[in-house]
């Protein structure tokens, strides 16, 4: 695995969190109103994306559309650099490619999956935080579990002290579905349908095939990925007991089983539109930068 590509990897990713993070608080704030709550039966401080900008704004200032930036930033470096080094990697050598030389959707979703799956666990102590900091409100719009967090460095510390090294990973297992599907679809998608542009003579000039291949990539993904993140979101957030266990969920079944029952299937969809909203554009701002600073890279290595 190049080390340049691995840091490329996730310089890509860093860029494109700047813009995406308000609607990842956006997002997971909707995603943990009327936790464990029929439908109809809880007050909804978010009602819809727009307002919820806007009350955000509103009650927690400008600034608060931009909470757990610091972690994201670190979450998304590291899930990034794993996720897109593997990918590249993969496509240089040709793994990702059948017999007949073309592109392999699913090779791609293989390759895809692995790459999320090791980055998601390494970086899964960020994602604890980010979504943890990103709940945190003003009184009269909370939602979900509240911690006591000030900063990320803060919650480390609390983290660490309470709970120890499996503290900062808990829920990292449970995550790995939510990496493994959505970047399995995120990769699989990215390379075949860069291949297929050119091959068809549709988007054929390098960086609008990169921003379409990517648009498309990330409408795939943010199908799959919103209820296994739904449940990562439910279970990274909820409080935990003086061992360290959950106040409200066992782990990813039990979650699953839990909302199911109380929420239905509209409860694992929780937050779509914010999801896409979030994944299309992240999804093609990081596969665009990524395959832009790679262009660079051969481009000042051949010189």
């Amino acid at each position: 695995m190049a080390t340049s590509d691995f840091v490329l990897g996730g310089l890509a990713s860093v860029g494109a969190t700047f813009f995406t993070n308000p609607i990842e608080v956006i997002k997971t704030r909707i995603q943990l109103q009327g936790e464990l709550a029929a439908r109809g039966t809880y007050v909804e401080p978010y009602k819809g994306i727009v307002h919820a900008f806007v009350t955000v704004a509103k009650n927690d200032g400008m600034l608060g559309l931009q909470k757990g930036l610091a972690p994201a930033l670190y979450f998304q470096f590291i899930i990034n650099s794993f996720r897109l080094s593997i990918y590249s990697e993969a496509m240089e050598r040709r793994w990702m490619h059948n017999r007949t030389g073309e592109v392999s959707y699913g090779l791609g979703l293989i390759w895809g999956a692995i790459g999320g799956v090791v980055g998601c666990y390494c970086s899964s102590p960020f994602f604890l935080i980010k979504t943890q900091l990103q709940s945190q409100a003003a009184k009269q719009i909370a939602v979900g579990y509240q911690h006591a967090h000030t900063s990320m460095s803060d919650a480390l510390r609390q983290i660490y002290s309470k709970n120890g090294v499996r503290g900062l990973w808990r829920g990292s297992v449970a995550a790995l579905p939510r990496a493994a599907l959505g970047s399995g679809a995120q990769i699989a998608t990215f390379g075949k349908t860069k291949a297929l542009l050119v091959e068809y003579d549709l988007v054929t000039q390098p960086t609008l095939n990169s921003f379409s291949a990517g648009l498309i990539a990330g409408s795939i993904m943010s199908v799959a990925i919103t209820p296994p993140d739904v449940i990562t979101t439910r279970l990274y957030n909820q409080g935990v007991d003086a061992e360290g266990r959950g106040l409200l969920y066992r782990g990813w079944l039990d979650c699953f089983v839990k909302i199911l029952r109380s929420e239905g299937v509209y409860g694992m969809y929780k937050g779509f539109w914010a999801n896409y909203l979030r994944i299309a554009p992240h999804s093609t701002l990081v596969l665009l930068f990524f395959d832009e600073l790679i262009a660079v890279r051969t481009k000042y290595s051949n010189k």
